[in-house]
């Protein structure tokens, strides 16, 4: 099948891309890597009128710490994460997720900030960025505004980018202290979309858990925070029984439907599971010499 006819614009600046979005408003699709845009495209579930590349645009994909953040370009790809040492060293998580996005060929083209943008409640990164507590930079017609991952994600494909605006930086808080975190996939085969997915992520200062991230994939409209085991985890000991709470917390937070992948039951479970074995795997990481 092939996409419904479009006009095509490789913008060599931001600005440029800004103004033909500014033109055609919601007629209008930003490429980035289009690992996800383009199947929709030409399945005709999406058919944008105007498709801007903004792949002609130098500068815009790095991947660098900057005092306590790390900032992460639109066309940075998946490869380059899964590549970093600086992900290895400091944002395990990410060194963790950023492999296990579908398949090579996929990571070749396909952006974090793309996956973003895409908002599909089964992708991967939006898990990840919300156990972070990442923020999104969001530039338009007035200038930049800076998101919250919780703000920015608001349901299935569905995000709080503007039709005029470009989503031009991901920011990751740099862990202060020890820290560790893992992501946990299941999966029907190498590439396919998660079953369940559990990003987790553990801060711990003097002894005590300083900060505890837990998010999950396709177990609900949207990448789930979940709010009451990490709520449970702050400040508190990070023993066997804090763990097995938070995980059991994160089980109730899940919003799974049966399919044919498994049934809401058999998810919720691998969710519990999934945190429990992240919490151990990332307090061993956080506590390791």
């Amino acid at each position: 099948m092939f996409s419904a006819p479009f006009e095509y614009a490789a913008p060599k600046s931001l600005e440029e891309a800004l103004s033909l979005l500014a033109e055609r408003g919601d007629e209008a699709k930003v490429l980035a890597g289009g690992q996800s845009l383009i199947p929709l495209m030409k399945l005709r579930f999406a058919a944008p009128a105007l498709l801007v590349d903004i792949n002609r645009i130098d500068g815009l994909d790095y991947v660098e710490e900057t005092g306590d953040e790390l900032r992460i370009g639109p066309l940075a790809r998946n490869n380059a994460l899964a590549e970093s040492t600086v992900l290895r060293e400091r944002y395990p998580v990410m060194a963790a997720a950023a492999p296990l996005i579908s398949d090579p060929l996929v990571r070749n083209l396909g952006t974090l900030a793309g996956s973003l943008a895409h908002a599909d409640p089964a992708g991967d990164w939006g898990s990840v960025m919300l156990a972070l507590g990442a923020r999104l930079v969001a530039t338009g017609p007035s200038g930049e505004r800076v998101i919250d991952i919780d703000e920015f994600l608001q349901g299935p494909f569905t995000t709080a980018l503007e039709p005029t605006e470009i989503l031009t930086e991901v920011r990751v808080p740099r862990p202060t202290g020890r820290a560790g975190g893992t992501y946990l996939k299941l999966e029907r085969k190498v590439g396919d979309f998660a079953t369940v997915g559990a990003a987790v992520t553990l801060e711990l200062d003097d002894g005590r858990v300083q900060r505890g991230g837990v998010a999950l994939t396709a177990v609900g409209p949207r990448n789930l925070r979940a709010k009451a085991a990490e709520e449970s985890l702050a400040s508190a000991e990070p023993t066997e029984t804090t763990f097995e709470e938070a995980a059991g917390l994160a089980a109730e937070a899940a919003e799974p439907a049966s399919d044919l992948r498994g049934s809401a039951d058999y998810k919720r479970e691998t969710v519990r599971v999934f945190v429990r074995r992240g919490l151990g795997a990332a307090h061993e990481m956080a506590t390791a010499a």
